[in-house]
């Protein structure tokens, strides 16, 4: 047995104390998709408190601090951090089989050094201590990432940034990891959002190229795209919220349709869904002639709270599973990028955890023996990066593809204090790698889960985001 968060947390065989000491501590963190500003690690940020490090702009906190009763002012008003971290202390004992709990209790064992149980009557003991450390050098943007040997860092960027953080980050020899930008480019095809004229305008100006029609705005996009890659672009990115069947249109109709959007006409769904899949064609093949990771972030319900999102706008832990039908959507739209000159290394991410099984067999339905997985069925996202959903989406993925090809975690965070979260993925493969051996499902093999491990802990995502050789 151990205690809470022990030596052995989740550890419940010997061989996957084994496996998890001796094998998946040691590697380092590979984090290929994330949102942390690259602007904090260029300035090398500090925090004048946990409560701003750990409430600034934390959505699942937010969520967890609403559900409790606190009070918006407590969350995301005009309090102070002091009071909004004594808010969150009061939530903290009803987190208690929410990930939050383990979370939040692992980054202060893992950043701060303090293994005790967080809540009311500890939160002035925590204040002190985590405060002390975060005056340090040690706990600088950089150096927090330091301390969880994180050796690359993929984030997420609007093609009309212009990248200076990232050209000032790739030229410093001594950080000691490597940062690149990732291509988000859904503000140029989601035609059917407030401010799509106003985006078009914008990515006209920043590329040089006037978009008058749906040519030039893929011309538009491609040269932001180059942009990118010369610096160090490794992935593209896409929130596909809504995935509904397209219908391929003549382009003087994707004409007609960026012209009426760009004048704040009204566009119907399968308007939408139309244009959504004539760009994402001609970038899908953009990304595989680059040889670029397309990633497609499928399912999630925004924005619900219309009087929260009036007052405080997206991304504050309003946004929830969407359960629409994404299989023959998704199935068309990875055959259309093929055929239109080649599907790209894909990641496909689901927020629904009853569609699991429909990504798994679409990722197997377009592998075609070029690269290892070359179509993944991506890591519990979001609401499903937990232990019940990580290791359904794992074994899921086990039993209907391989195992072995998956790239495995990444934090999808906009927090620096985020990356234990690895540490609980590892933990969680190898309770499961080391229970199949125990009840005799798989060899106790010390070299096959070995390398088993390694691979997805660090080895396919290394191939993938770091291998100098692409």
């Amino acid at each position: 047995m151990t205690g809470f968060l022990g030596e052995n947390f989740l550890l419940d065989t010997p061989q996957a104390e084994r496996l998890y000491h001796d094998t998946a501590a040691r590697l380092p963190i590979i984090d290929y998709h994330n949102h942390l500003d690259p602007r904090a690690i260029l300035e090398d940020r500090s925090w004048s408190s946990i409560g701003e490090i750990w409430l600034e702009g934390d959505h699942y906190k937010w969520r967890a601090m609403r559900w409790n009763g606190i009070d918006e002012d407590r969350i995301t008003g005009a309090a102070g951090f002091r009071d909004k971290f004594l808010a969150f202390a009061e939530t903290m004992p009803h987190c208690i089989g929410n990930p939050l709990y383990h979370w939040s209790h692992l980054e202060l064992r893992r950043y701060f050094d303090w293994g005790g149980v967080f809540g009311p009557k500890t939160a002035d003991e925590v204040w002190e201590a985590a405060n002390e450390k975060l005056a340090q050098p040690s706990h600088s943007a950089r150096g927090l990432l330091r301390q969880l040997n994180v050796r690359f860092v993929g984030t997420t960027d609007d093609p009309c940034d212009d990248l200076a953080a990232h050209r000032a980050l790739s030229q410093d020899a001594d950080m000691g990891f490597a940062v690149a930008p990732s291509f988000r480019p859904d503000a140029a095809f989601k035609i059917a959002n407030n401010g799509f004229g106003a985006y078009i305008e914008r990515l006209s100006d920043i590329s040089g190229v006037e978009v008058t029609g749906f040519d030039t705005l893929i011309e538009a996009l491609l040269q932001r795209l180059d942009h990118f890659v010369a610096n160090g672009c490794k992935a593209s990115d896409h929130g596909l919220d809504t995935l509904a069947s397209f219908v391929v249109r003549p382009a003087g109709e994707l004409d007609q349709l960026l012209d009426r959007a760009r004048n704040g006409a009204i566009v119907t769904l399968q308007d939408a869904a139309d244009f959504q899949g004539a760009v994402l064609i001609q970038l899908g093949r953009a990304y595989a002639a680059r040889d670029l990771v397309m990633q497609f972030h499928i399912g999630a319900l925004r924005n619900s709270n219309s009087r929260l999102y009036g007052e405080l706008g997206p991304d504050i832990g309003c946004d929830s599973i969407s359960d629409a039908p994404i299989a023959t959507p998704l199935n068309a739209l990875l055959d259309a990028i093929q055929q239109s000159g080649g599907l790209p290394r894909t990641i496909l991410y689901g927020l629904d955890p009853s569609r699991n099984e429909v990504i798994v067999t679409t990722a197997g339905n377009f592998q075609d023996g070029s690269v290892p997985g070359k179509v993944q069925a991506g890591t519990a996202w979001w609401f499903n990066d937990q232990l019940d959903g990580m290791e359904r989406q794992m074994t899921q993925l086990a039993q209907m593809g391989l195992l072995s090809c998956f790239l495995g975690m990444l934090t999808d965070s906009r927090s620096f204090l985020s990356f234990p979260r690895h540490e609980y993925f590892r933990r969680l493969l190898c309770r499961m790698i080391g229970r199949w051996m125990s009840e005799g499902h798989i060899p106790d093999d010390l070299q096959l889960t070995t390398s088993l491990v390694r691979r997805v802990c660090h080895d396919n995502a290394h191939s993938w985001f770091m291998d100098a050789s692409r």
